[in-house]
């Protein structure tokens, strides 16, 4: 899964720019700041990270489910996972 961090603790800011940060293509380890706030292209995270961090009371689980993406919030950073995509082509 291809992971975006914002880094707020401020879920208004994190609504406001949510749509502008996914629509936004990312070099990997490529850092923006989009209306003040530190947005970061976090690499490729594994499956169990998603499971490991979601059993942790302190973070919080979203979910766009018209996007098909993830969101955890823990800290002051948001993580935006996107699942991968299956090459369409073979």
């Amino acid at each position: 899964m291809k992971c975006i961090s914002v880094y707020t603790n401020n879920f208004e800011q994190f609504s406001d720019i949510f749509e502008s940060v996914v629509d936004s293509e990312f070099a990997e380890n490529e850092e923006k700041e989009v209306d003040g706030i530190t947005v970061s292209h976090s690499g490729e995270v594994p499956e169990f990270y998603f499971e490991r961090m979601s059993q942790k009371p302190e973070v919080v689980v979203m979910r766009d489910r018209s996007r098909g993406v993830t969101i955890l919030q823990h800290g002051s950073v948001f993580e935006i996972l996107f699942p991968e995509l299956e090459d369409a082509l073979v």
